[in-house]
């Protein structure tokens, strides 16, 4: 099989030849159609000291189902499928809660290199799965749990957007804020994620929606997924902004991780009102005004849109069947799995919301 395998920061990713463990009893294959490149796949690459290599990125999957171990019941042969990444266990306190997306005891260890039965291994060297997928590559074997299955009749390759983004952006605005109906609503940073919340904020029925960014062109695009105003953070200060367009702002959401953003969208809602984080920080610190929660103002995160995945995803896919989700204009690009690199570029860079890897090219 081939993958595209990242083994250190100073060298390109390269496809490479793989071989995966034979399917045991709870486990799924799947031939994969395409996977995008998402910004969480950079944080493993920037891990520190360095990522546990070689690793197989990429989180944003889908595909068709080609083989089943014995002990799986949801999916069979030919199902067409979204991968969700971490599988939950479903028995801890937090699956049983209804948090399957806080799972303590998330079924990573086969996907990781622990020695005793790697599941991937190169030129007989162990090989993890990046953010428990390890989607660039023609196929994944993960735990059912991880798989999703989903209509037939939905383009693989641009549904494959859901297992990840989508989830994350439309979940953070519907389940985690659980925002209302004729709200006001500010999001800071329209990446691939921002613009799903956007578009969340719209199914929830909010009233004024302001995108906020430094790119002409996420602006441009946060138009297209219902923001109703656009601030741009060179014209001045976006709190005044988003302020002087909306006073009393309901919902602020956060979806770069930065701690002078996330400030930003705690100081720009009213008392009462809830800012989310949804960017992923790692390393980075906020300093938030403690008088501030005297006026019962509200900090909260959201990891993977608090979503149940196996109930919204194929809701999400159906809204998309229906025109009522975007999902076309998310991707800007389509490439194969051997330009990779020029992909990481063009997501760094801020050229492109979201770019497909097909694994057909």
């Amino acid at each position: 099989m081939k993958a595209a395998l990242y083994r250190a920061a100073d060298k390109p990713i390269q496809v490479e030849d793989v071989e995966l463990g034979s399917v045991e009893p709870n486990e799924v294959l799947v031939d994969l159609e395409a996977c995008g490149v998402c910004h969480s796949d950079l944080h493993v690459m920037h891990m520190l000291p360095q990522a546990p290599v070689p690793i197989i990125l990429g989180h944003e999957a889908a595909g068709v189902v080609k083989e089943v171990g014995g002990a799986v019941s949801k999916v069979q042969p030919g199902d067409h499928v979204i991968i969700a990444f971490y599988g939950a266990c479903g028995h801890c306190f937090y699956c049983v809660k209804g948090m399957r997306q806080l799972c303590c005891n998330r079924d990573i260890p086969a996907r990781q290199v622990d020695g005793e039965r790697p599941r991937i291994t190169a030129n007989g060297m162990p090989v993890m799965q990046g953010v428990g997928v390890g989607g660039w590559a023609h196929q994944v074997l993960l735990p059912e749990s991880s798989i999703i299955k989903i209509r037939n009749d939905a383009p693989l390759d641009k549904v494959s957007l859901i297992g990840c983004g989508v989830m994350t952006g439309v979940g953070a605005a519907i389940h985690t804020a659980k925002v209302e109906a004729g709200s006001d609503v500010a999001v800071i940073g329209c990446g691939g994620v921002g613009l799903n919340i956007i578009q969340g904020a719209r199914l929830a029925g909010a009233n004024r929606i302001i995108a906020v960014d430094l790119l002409p062109n996420k602006l441009e695009m946060a138009r297209e997924f219902g923001a109703t105003h656009c601030v741009n953070g060179k014209d001045g200060d976006p709190v005044e902004q988003v302020k002087a367009i909306a006073p009393t702002l309901d919902y602020a959401f956060e979806a770069i991780g930065l701690g002078a953003t996330v400030q930003q969208a705690f100081a720009m809602i009213r008392p009462g009102g809830t800012a989310v984080v949804v960017g992923v920080g790692f390393g980075k610190t906020a300093e938030i005004p403690l008088g501030d929660f005297l006026q019962e103002k509200k900090l909260i995160g959201s990891i993977y849109g608090s979503g149940q995945v196996h109930v919204d995803i194929p809701r999400l896919v159906d809204l998309y069947m229906e025109g009522k989700l975007a999902l076309d204009p998310l991707i800007s690009q389509v490439r194969p799995l051997s330009e990779v690199n020029e992909a990481l570029r063009a997501m760094e860079a801020g050229e492109v919301a979201r770019t497909l890897l097909s694994m057909k090219a």
